[in-house]
């Protein structure tokens, strides 16, 4: 009898896990940029980077793509930028529908050397909600970020050079009807 509860706690434990399992993995690799995952500053924060004064520059590669069943052009304005490392900068991209019908989308990202994510601070992005264009039409989607001046003192990004920003539309998930 005891062993068989105490399989049935190590079950249960175990489901529980599996089910925390994907929000905790979000939170770690939000925390710690782990996977080229960007981070998420306050205007604030970007107003103390800036007053670091670091002469430091660094280049940003943009990178843009759909996933298949997204019918959209979709490119950063411009391919790559030289920013000085605390300084905010304004990246956009140009997304345009070329379908004959609405297409709402998600842009997910990360950004490349994967350990630069920790670094890479996002003010505001169109990533953070979901983006509906109706046919033909076509956006300016803008992106203000900074390096955080702490990636001076990592001493694994000491030969990083430049740093990839890239994000990939995928359709959004139809909402559910709850009235039904």
């Amino acid at each position: 009898m005891r062993t068989g509860g105490m399989a049935l706690l190590g079950a249960l434990a175990m489901l529980g896990l599996g089910y925390a399992a994907v929000p905790l993995y979000d939170l770690f690799c939000r925390v710690t940029g782990f996977g080229g995952t960007t981070q998420v500053a306050t205007e604030a924060e970007a107003v103390s980077a800036a007053r670091a004064g670091i002469a430091k520059e660094i280049s940003i590669r943009f990178d843009a793509s759909t996933a298949r069943d997204v019918p959209w052009s979709f490119a950063p304005a411009q391919a790559t930028d030289t920013v000085r490392i605390g300084q905010r900068d304004l990246a956009s991209y140009i997304a345009r529908n070329d379908s004959n019908y609405p297409v709402t989308g998600t842009a997910t990202f990360n950004v490349e050397p994967a350990q630069a994510g920790k670094y890479f601070h996002k003010i505001q992005c169109f990533c953070f909600t979901q983006q509906t264009l109706q046919p033909g039409q076509e956006v300016n989607m803008p992106v203000l970020y900074y390096v955080d001046p702490a990636i001076l003192e990592d001493e694994f990004m000491a030969d990083v050079e430049q740093i990839t920003l890239s994000y990939t539309f995928h359709r959004a998930k139809e909402a559910v009807d709850t009235d039904s």
